[in-house]
Order: structure tokens, then sequence, then C-alpha cells
């Protein structure tokens, strides 16, 4: 098992493997009566945001909180941060505090990349930039596997704002390496040049949606991350829900077996619409729940089930 989760790179097929699998077994915990281990006991997580969330956050500490390890929440604001105190300085502070992990939340890509420099623990990327988001795309993968039954041979299309998402990033490398067939899908202004070739070799570009849904297994609808956007990438919110948002026909045009993700939170109306969100066939609910037991997978690999 690896030191540190900074990247889906990270993961080759076995290794990913070993973290779905053992996600399973986590998720089982979650229908006892008391949904706790002791493996992690003694252990201490700390959860260092310096951006906001919601999901992800709450994900993590509640799969520190079931192995029994003691977690530490970090929010930049409110804290020394503010007063102009640096990266490495809150690493060497949480060093000393003898954090055995740090799950880390940073605006900057490649933070945490450098935060594995300057700790002694495992470092957990939970999201840097628009750079990467690794366990997202691995319940991601859990939730395909759970729901499909496979990754192998799986047409998976990511749709929206690829040119600012971490979560699409992730999913290229991980689902490419697990075997399945990734297909960009979204305006041109939103698909950096030559992602796909730089990502995973046999990824797929698309700018017409409507054109990859017959032959999806998985369709990703990605938010509209307009908190990033410093330009105008489409006309209006109007004219992106007309080009790339899923509503209840385009769902139609999927196959009968195919399923609709989100990493969320959504912007409903615009890139998936109330009736698709809530249908049969969304897994967005799914994908929360999955991704407390693929965390605690991940946490207790990196602190307890493996010997380094």
């Amino acid at each position: 098992m690896i030191r540190h989760l900074l990247s889906g790179a990270d993961l080759d097929a076995d290794t990913a493997t070993q973290i779905l699998d053992t996600a399973a077994e986590m998720a089982a915990v979650a229908g006892r009566e008391v949904k706790k281990l002791p493996a992690l006991r003694g252990r201490t997580v700390v959860n260092l945001f310096y951006e906001d969330s919601t999901r992800t956050r709450i994900s993590f500490e509640a799969a520190a909180k079931r192995l029994s390890a003691d977690v530490i929440n970090f929010s930049a604001k409110g804290s020394s941060v503010a007063k102009g105190e640096s990266l490495k300085d809150t690493a060497l502070t949480l060093q000393a505090m003898g954090a055995d992990a740090v799950v880390v939340r940073h605006p900057a890509s490649g933070a945490p990349h450098r935060l594995a420099d300057w700790v002694d623990g495992s470092v957990v990327n939970a999201g840097d930039g628009t750079h990467e988001h690794p366990t997202q795309a691995l319940l991601d993968a859990y939730t395909m596997r759970s729901r499909l039954g496979r990754l192998a041979g799986l047409s998976v299309a990511v749709v929206g704002d690829v040119l600012h998402s971490r979560v699409a990033r992730s999913n290229v490398l991980l689902l490419s390496t697990l075997g399945a067939k990734v297909t960009l899908v979204g305006p041109p202004t939103l698909i950096p040049v030559d992602i796909a070739a730089a990502l995973a070799p046999g990824t797929d570009v698309c700018y017409d949606l409507d054109a990859v849904l017959p032959a999806s297994d998985v369709v990703m609808m990605l938010r509209v991350q307009r908190e990033r956007m410093n330009d105008s990438y489409f006309p209006s919110a109007r004219e992106y829900a007309r080009r790339y948002g899923l509503d209840g026909p385009r769902m139609g045009r999927l196959p009968e077996h195919a399923i609709v993700m989100h990493p969320g939170p959504m912007n409903r109306g615009m890139e998936i619409t109330p009736e698709v969100a809530d249908s049969p066939r969304s897994t967005i609910v799914e994908q929360v729940a999955n991704g407390v037991s693929v965390r605690m997978a991940v946490l207790y690999l990196l602190l307890g089930g493996n010997n380094r």
C-alpha cells in the first residue's frame, strides 16, 4: 500500500482494487447497530481544510471516527492562517501535535504534494485547486462497481466543466487504470486542449452530448464551477442547459442499465434536472454513503492495514 494518496495516478490496478474491496467490507459496518471499529484507536487524523466543504469534510470525519481515530478539524477561517501563517508552518504545528494522517483541501494545485514533504504522517488529498480529488474518484468507481458489477469495459461519459474539475481528472486517471473507457463531453471552451492524451491514452473528447448517450453505461455530470470562472465560457445558463444539461428526454436515450452520477453539489436545472437527479437511475445519494466507506478503507490501509 502507498504511503500517501495525492493523485489518481498514485494507484495501480491492484492497489485501487484493494481499496474498493476493503471499502465493501467497511460498508458492512454501516449496517450494524454499533457502527465503529477499533482499527485506528490511538491514531490522530487532522482534517485541514482551506476551502469550504460539506460532503468531503464530514465524510472524512465520519470515516475516521468509525475507525475510532481521534479527529481534529482545522479550518483556515478563524485560524492563524488568517494572520498570514504559511502552509509549511501549519504543517509543522500539526507534526508537533503528532498527526498520523492529514486530510487536506487547498485552493492551490499541488499543495498536498508539498505538505507530504513536510510531515511524517500520511497525507490524503481531499481536493487541490483544479488539479485532483482522488477519493472522489474512488467512491465513484466503487458506486459504478456496486451498481453495474464491473469496471473493466464500461463506457463512462464525464460531462460538463472539465476545465475546472479536479473530479474529472482523477476519474479519468483511475477509471482508465481499472479498464473503463472514458469520454469527456462539454463545450470546447471547458475542455482543455490535449487533456485526454495528457491524462490517459485512449480517452476520447466529444462536444455533442446526444451523440454519446446511447453507448454510455455511466453518465457523470459535473457541476459548473462558476466561482472559478473569470470569463464567459458559454453564452448563458439556459444555453448550457439546452446543449449539455441532462433532462428526462436525454435520460431516455441511455441504455436501460445505465446510471447517472454527480459529485455534488448540484446546480439543479442547469447541468441536471430534478427529474433526473431524483430518478431510480441516479446514484447521487449512494455516492455520499459510499464515500464514507471508501474513505474508511483509505485511512485504514494508510494507517492500520499496511506495515510501513
